[in-house]
């Protein structure tokens, strides 16, 4: 790893603010089943300390989607690697992803999970790039961090699959 990368939100922020996201939810499923739908393989790492803090019952279930490649551009062409194992239908649905920036990908992903029926579909995300959106109809339910438009790894975010286990979100510095 010989890239020199900066520091932009440390481990002890990221742990804090999935904390108060956290609670946030339990609030607001208080009662109800809550069914995540992590997107990997970034989404990973947020899902997994997420759930841990949540007092709702959970289940979990992965999807792979795609728009990005190995490139550090989304291409537009958003493709479905991993679909769901188990139905929606009536489930509360959370869709859990680490980054959103043109909202291509998740509006495209909204849209097809709207039509397996659940009761209802939020979204949270670790990070929003909310400058760089094209999808303006992406609605994110709950956010831990608004960034500005720089490339950031770390925290299950990669470049060319590398950096995802930088315990904190970072900027390489080209």
């Amino acid at each position: 790893m010989a890239d020199n990368i900066r520091v932009l939100l440390s481990e002890e922020e990221v742990n804090h603010k999935i904390n108060e996201i956290a609670a946030q939810i339990n609030r607001d499923y208080e009662g109800k089943d809550l069914h995540l739908i992590c997107i990997l393989k970034g989404g990973v790492f947020f899902a997994c300390e997420l759930a841990k803090r949540l007092t709702v019952p959970v289940s979990l279930d992965f999807m792979s989607v795609s728009s990005y490649g190995d490139d550090s551009k989304s291409s537009g062409v958003v493709r479905i690697i991993k679909d769901l194992d188990e139905p929606l239908e009536g489930r509360n649905v959370l869709i859990v992803e680490d980054i959103i920036d043109s909202g291509r990908t998740l509006a495209y992903l909204i849209e097809v999970l709207k039509q397996r029926h659940p009761a209802g579909i939020r979204l949270c995300t670790l990070l929003d790039k909310p400058e760089r959106r094209v999808k303006k109809q992406v609605k994110v339910d709950y956010t831990c961090f608004s960034i500005p438009d720089e490339f950031v790894v770390g925290y299950g975010l990669d470049y060319a699959q590398k950096y995802r286990n930088l315990p904190y979100i970072g900027v390489i510095e080209l």
